[in-house]
């Protein structure tokens, strides 16, 4: 049986997803698969990440923006937010050289303030590693929320500009990775089919994809299977079928 990774060599790497997002979900449930604590699966989620950066860097994405921490995450249990706090600063100093090393540059979104100042350290100086790096963009979304987005970027557009009327494009050039590739692909895993306030305004016109693969679970294969579901939709962006059809010929 053909794999789906053994499918994608098969397909021109220009109808690839130029910008995936991938919301990691089922650490816990994974963990409690396990008869482990939730923390457990966390923790384990982190080989999934490498995995999606590989697979990210071997097929030519420009983008992988992953939504490691939400605004609303604050409200978990305090043993696991520490847990999370005190694995997103282990993996900042462990992996930030590997990333420099394969040319990734790394980029933090979202209110950092809520950071302890070391953490916020820590990510200003990886970032500063990798600002030079011109492969994969891999952008990490801690204490993000999409409402939190728009709201900011409004309101730097509203300072900039000095009128009560603004446009989307004044809008856009504030966001979170407003600099980058637009959002062509969001994958969430662990079986729910929402987007839990994740790049809300990058989303207007990206592709979904549900998979019931628990965040730990997650491997170049089902990767590659998310893949080929996007290169074989109709994206029409307002227009008819026909209209995206003729414009090809």
């Amino acid at each position: 049986m053909t794999t789906a990774l053994e499918q994608l060599q098969k397909i021109s790497p220009e109808t690839f997803p130029r910008h995936v997002g991938i919301i990691m979900d089922g650490n816990g449930r994974w963990a409690k698969q396990q008869n482990k604590p939730r923390t457990f699966g966390h923790k384990a989620g982190v080989e999934s990440v490498r995995a999606a950066v590989r697979f990210a860097q071997q097929h030519g994405l420009q983008v992988l923006t992953l939504f490691a921490f939400s605004s609303e995450n604050w409200k978990r249990p305090e043993q696991e937010v520490s847990v999370l706090m005190e694995l997103f600063m282990l993996v900042l100093s462990k992996e930030v050289k590997r990333l420099n090393k394969n040319n990734v540059r790394l980029k933090v979104i979202g209110d950092l303030s809520r950071f302890s100042a070391r953490l916020q350290k820590k990510i200003q100086d990886a970032e500063l590693l990798t600002e030079q790096n011109d492969g994969l963009v891999l952008a990490v979304a801690a204490n993000y929320g999409g409402k939190w987005d728009i709201v900011q970027a409004v309101n730097q557009s509203l300072a900039n500009h000095q009128n009560n009327q603004i446009t989307e494009a004044q809008i856009e050039e504030h966001l979170s990775l407003s600099e980058f590739a637009s959002l062509d692909l969001i994958i969430r895993t662990g079986g729910e089919q929402r987007i839990s306030n994740f790049l809300l305004w990058q989303a207007a016109y990206a592709e979904f994809y549900f998979t019931d693969d628990l965040w730990p679970n997650f491997r170049e294969e089902n990767f590659a299977k998310a893949l080929l579901c996007f290169v074989n939709r109709q994206r029409r962006f307002g227009l008819t079928g026909d209209q995206v059809e003729n414009a090809k010929n």
